[in-house]
């Protein structure tokens, strides 16, 4: 039972844990500046190499988009969907999707869904389908700890709090099914098979969540998942690389009174089976 097929690799994450230490304390023997341990470490190379580093890697954003973007292409290439549009200049979502039945799905782009960024969402009025897409390219995250913490603590809290609906979640990048990511998926059956070319990229089904066409409330206090099919761009996502019917998740939201708290539970089922629940959490935005 897990929120999510893959998992964190334990080994992987404790190789970059004593490769980071290693380069904390023995950073002063690399390269030629003539400083002493102490001198060195009082300097400004050290720290300022990492913020450098840091920056190089911040630019695989725009690897990100170019995955979204070939992603979208393909899709709109298959006939899975109409066609697409970067939002304009100062939006606060990212891609608008034109649906093969003449609706707009609204995409907004996050990346690692347990950080402050995935509670900054807002639902246009002409979206009328509103999906937040995970890219997560930190290899030593927990992909476990992050879809729990996207969806339950962040994401329900949200839309309970300001009745904003979110129709569904898409965690998927160009690091799914790579060696640091390995995808559970592709050990059903022949990896090639379920593997999509992209322009550069070679990329496994993603994982989709389907979640409540409405936001719970004490007086209706129980919100299931939609169906599949009743969010068209997770449809479209799931049919054109080779998503099978039990991989999709479903996540459904209670909510019931307790005193002057408003109490929410998070249920999300995969194949008729519940994967993961949470206790009756007291709704506060985090």
């Amino acid at each position: 039972m897990s929120v999510i097929p893959c998992e964190q690799d334990v080994r992987l994450r404790a190789e970059i844990d004593r490769f980071a230490d290693a380069l904390k304390t023995q950073a002063h023997l690399l390269g030629e500046h003539g400083l002493d341990e102490a001198s060195f470490y009082d300097s400004p190379i050290f720290r300022g190499a990492i913020e450098k580093l840091r920056g190089e890697f911040s630019a695989t954003l725009r690897g990100k988009r170019e995955f979204i973007q070939h992603v979208l292409n393909h899709l709109e290439d298959g006939g899975f969907i109409q066609g697409w549009d970067k939002a304009k200049r100062g939006a606060r979502n990212d891609y608008y999707v034109r649906l093969n039945s003449g609706r707009t799905a609204v995409i907004d782009q996050k990346g690692c869904l347990d950080g402050a960024n995935t509670n900054i969402f807002e639902r246009p009025p002409e979206a009328d389908e509103f999906v937040t897409w995970s890219l997560c390219t930190n290899t030593g995250a927990d992909p476990r700890r992050n879809a729990w913490s996207g969806i339950h603590t962040r994401l329900s809290a949200e839309m309970l709090s300001r009745n904003q609906r979110v129709d569904g979640v898409v965690i998927w990048d160009m690091i799914c099914g790579t060696f640091g990511r390995p995808c559970p998926k592709l050990q059903r059956t022949d990896m090639t098979g379920r593997m999509t070319i992209v322009g550069p990229f070679r990329t496994p089904p993603p994982c989709v969540y389907v979640l409540p066409a409405q936001i719970p409330s004490p007086r209706v206090p129980h919100a299931a998942a939609q169906g599949l099919d009743s969010v068209e761009l997770l449809s479209a996502f799931h049919r054109a690389f080779r998503g099978l019917a039990d991989e999709v998740h479903y996540v459904d939201f209670d909510v019931r009174e307790s005193g002057e708290d408003l109490l929410r539970r998070t249920t999300i089922r995969r194949a008729g089976i519940v994967q993961h629940a949470s206790e009756w959490t007291a709704n506060r935005r985090v």
